[in-house]
Formats: C-alpha cells, structure tokens, sequence
C-alpha cells in the first residue's frame, strides 16, 4: 500500500507530462506533491526498518517469533510510523510556506523534490536546510542504523548455524530485503546529502528513479 502511494506522488503526473508535452505544475500541486512524497517516502523508510527488525526475531529468536511480533505490537509499530511522518511532513511542508519564490519557477527535476524547490526560493533557506538535514540525520540514520543492527545480529546467528542449507535458507529470507535496502538508501542519501555539492540535475533525477520508481 505504501509502495504504491509513494509511486503515485510522482509518476501519474511525470506521465501527464510526458504525454501531454506539459511541464507545469501549480504551487499548491507542488506543495501537495512534496507533502505526499516525504510522507510515503519515510513511511517506506521506516517500514524497511521494521521488515529488518522482523526477520531478526524470526532468525535470532525463532521460539518466541508468535509471542515478540504479536499484532498489537506489529499495530504499535505502524502507528508510531505513521505519526512520526505525518508530523515531519507536515512541518516541512509548512517551512516551505515561509519561503518567497518567483512567479515562475523551473525546477530542474521531474517532480517536486524538496531540495530542489527550496533551492529556487528567492529567500534565505538556512533555516529549512537545517530542519531537512535534521530530519534525514533522525528519520534516515537511526532506521539505518536499527537496520545495520538487526543484519549484525542475523549474520552473527547465521554463522553459528552448522548446516549450509540452513545458513542458505536463513540468508534467502534476506536477500530481497536487503538488496531493496541498499538501493533505496544508496540513492535517496545521494540525492540529499549531495545537494550542498555542485551536481549535473540529470545524475539527481537518475538517482531519484531508483528509489522512487525502481525500488517501490
């Protein structure tokens, strides 16, 4: 469900354009674009924590899998996820309400990247870069970090395990997850952490096909 939410912030409208040979969108489409995106997008990140947090019990501590990931917990887990991006959303969003920009802005992009449309405002940004580099530090890093922690803990199991079918089957489970991980925070931190650095828009819409297109 996320997947496809995070998908449908972008591509209907990249196809419009394409199909129509119109590249223009409103501010209010802009603003509703971005809010949907950063919502979806750290919904998806903090879900790939989970997923990762999930087969850590399962491989780690198979005997108590039912009783740790119960659903109520597994509930806990969505809620607390939704809410903490419902409110970055929305507080990023409305940091972008207090910039000034031209009437007809072009955004190198081929949709409403946050970055890239508060880098066109005619106003000072400090403040909003440092609200977004705060929120990628929080929301990005320490899902990443929970992620790198739970795959420590697996590949710790999984080499005291004596068969090779088995340390196969334990691995396998991973396999999926983790080459989406790798993909999805390769790209998006590319993207963000780069967009103090002088780079071509060409190589940033590349590298944000791959996580919002590729790795949904």
């Amino acid at each position: 469900f996320v997947d496809i939410c995070f998908t449908s912030t972008t591509i209907p409208k990249m196809l419009w354009n394409i199909q129509t040979q119109s590249q223009v969108i409103t501010y209010a489409g802009c603003l509703t674009q971005m809010y949907f995106f950063i919502l979806f997008g750290g919904w998806d990140d903090f879900l790939l924590t989970v997923m990762a947090y999930d087969r850590f019990v399962a491989i780690c501590h198979p005997l108590h899998y039912t009783v740790i990931m119960n659903s109520r917990f597994c509930g806990l887990l969505l809620l607390v996820s939704w809410v903490i991006n419902v409110l970055n959303s929305l507080l990023q969003n409305l940091m972008v309400l207090w910039l000034s920009f031209r009437t007809k802005v072009e955004i190198p992009h081929f949709f409403c990247e946050f970055n890239q449309v508060v880098g066109q405002a005619c106003s000072d940004t400090f403040l909003n870069d440092m609200v977004m580099y705060f929120g990628i530090v929080l929301l990005g890093g320490a899902p990443l970090a929970g992620i790198l922690y739970s795959y420590s803990k697996i590949v710790s199991s999984v080499r005291r395990i004596s068969s090779a079918q088995g340390k196969y089957k334990a691995f396998s489970t991973c396999a999926s997850h983790l080459s989406v991980v790798s993909l999805f925070y390769c790209t998006i931190l590319g993207v963000y952490l780069s967009s103090a650095a002088p780079q071509s828009s060409h190589s940033s819409a590349v590298a944000s096909v791959m996580y919002t297109v590729v790795t949904p």
